[in-house]
């Protein structure tokens, strides 16, 4: 039997999927926790004992592997304003699998660029000005990163007219690449060029964690960060190949322990006549990390985002729980599994929390505005999302819950928020088997096949 192998390192726990490319379907699946504290192999060595264990003989064909242990990929992004090549930075940092922990626009001040250097950022992403446009600004914080010592990758993606300085700000001695601008009209996007760089970097430098120059040893290559695994197979289903049909526009909902991200693989234009939409041009494919809604490490904010009320709406007997001691056992231990019923209400209404914000903040909003002697119009921000005909739901509270569905719809439209553009009806998907990565990692060898796995098995 020929077999693809595709593994990934995440945060808490490594997959490991095994898929027979003759017969196109998955073999079997494995985790064990990831054990970045101590050697990364550890936990490889646990799952691939499992996968032998179960299947017996094979032949592998390749190995492939994304990542997201150590921290997973940190970027800081700095613009010149913030709604414009700012957020253009951010949307390339988070399409590019990362998380972005900090965003700045405008000339950095002392203490912002001593942040900035004193951070543990993985990389830094300058942006600034529309081709042809200002320069001065992004100069200005390349010399200033420059002069306080900024010794982590530069991704400069800005005004091409301030190339030739910014190389002689840099020189020799600093680690740079520039790329083509992230935004080069005004709310025109180019995000890949800078993706795509951020993404070699990551992985030339993910070796960092402990044990992954080991890993080398049993995959043939390390290619991507996790989330940008994830995006891929968002963008394969979807799309489909030449050969194979894919589904059409989807989202995919990621609820974890730290974070909930949101995946879109749509256009989002207005749904409804006479809407006109403003603000930054919205990309297909969209990634939103959010960092304050988790299921263990960002209970508290949750709760503090949400308030009260909004947790009452969604925590069915709601009088019986102290919210604090619940909130405090699920930090105190981020490990903490819910065996009770009691438990796991609660640990089903945080995930409606998560849910219902997330997608809020992904999705974009419509709004009455005076237009002078034509009197009033619509005008959309962001993408419409209403008409989206499927969502695709991942992570361990989806997975392993038998009421996933509800927790889902939790992200949908309510009355509560008549302005958003969430979905209405989508018809509902599960990752029951944590594929979504593994897929990614195929599409890059074998997208006919990925997107066949992935519709059997998803769908």
């Amino acid at each position: 039997m020929n077999c693809y192998l595709f593994v990934d390192f995440g945060s808490t726990n490594t997959k490991l999927t095994l898929v027979d490319i003759d017969n196109e379907v998955i073999v079997a699946t494995a985790k064990a926790y990831t054990t970045v504290e101590t050697d990364v192999i550890i936990g490889f060595n646990e799952a691939f004992e499992q996968i032998k264990q179960t299947v017996g003989d094979f032949t592998l064909v390749k190995s492939l592997a994304c990542s997201s242990a150590a921290g997973g990929l940190k970027i800081i992004a700095i613009g010149l304003v913030p709604e414009l090549t700012s957020e253009a930075a951010k949307r390339a940092a988070l399409g590019a699998g990362g998380k972005v922990i900090a965003t700045y626009s405008h000339h950095l001040n002392s203490d912002e660029v001593e942040a900035i250097v004193h951070s543990n950022a993985d990389i830094v992403l300058l942006a600034g000005g529309t081709d042809g446009g200002d320069s001065a600004c992004i100069l200005h914080n390349a010399r200033a990163l420059k002069e306080h010592g900024i010794s982590v990758p530069v991704v400069v993606a800005g005004n091409k007219s301030a190339s030739d300085d910014i190389k002689v700000i840099f020189g020799a001695t600093s680690e740079y690449y520039i790329v083509e601008n992230v935004m080069p009209k005004i709310n025109k996007l180019n995000v890949e060029p800078a993706r795509e760089t951020i993404r070699n970097i990551f992985m030339k430098n993910i070796v960092k964690a402990r044990g992954m120059q080991k890993v080398e040893q049993y995959i043939d290559s390390l290619i991507m960060p996790t989330p940008a695994a994830v995006l891929k197979a968002a963008e394969v289903l979807a799309k489909g190949t030449e050969n194979e049909d894919g589904i059409g526009e989807l989202a995919i909902i990621d609820i974890g322990g730290a974070t909930t991200d949101i995946h879109t693989a749509c256009y989002g234009d207005p749904t409804n006549a006479g809407v006109f939409v403003s603000g930054l041009e919205e990309p297909y494919l969209k990634r939103t990390v959010e960092g304050d809604l988790g299921m263990r490490y960002s209970i508290q904010s949750v709760v503090d985002v949400a308030g009260l009320r909004m947790l009452r709406r969604y925590l069915p007997g709601h009088e019986q729980y102290n919210i604090e001691a619940e909130i405090e056992k699920r930090t105190k231990d981020t490990s903490f599994i819910s065996t009770s019923e009691k438990d796991m209400n609660f640990d089903v209404a945080i995930a409606k929390l998560c849910a219902d914000i997330s997608m809020e903040r992904h999705a974009g909003t419509i709004k009455q505005v005076y237009a002078g002697g034509d009197g009033t119009m619509w005008q959309q921000e962001g993408k419409d999302l209403t008409t989206l005909p499927y969502l695709v739901g991942t992570g361990g509270i989806l997975v392993y819950n038998k009421n996933y569905a509800d927790i889902m719809q939790a992200s949908l439209a309510s009355q509560h928020n008549p302005s958003s553009l969430k979905p209405k009806s989508p018809k509902l998907l599960l990752d029951r088997k944590y594929l979504l990565a593994a897929m990614g990692l195929l599409a890059t060898e074998q997208p006919d096949m990925a997107v066949r796995i992935l519709k059997r098995e998803v769908l």
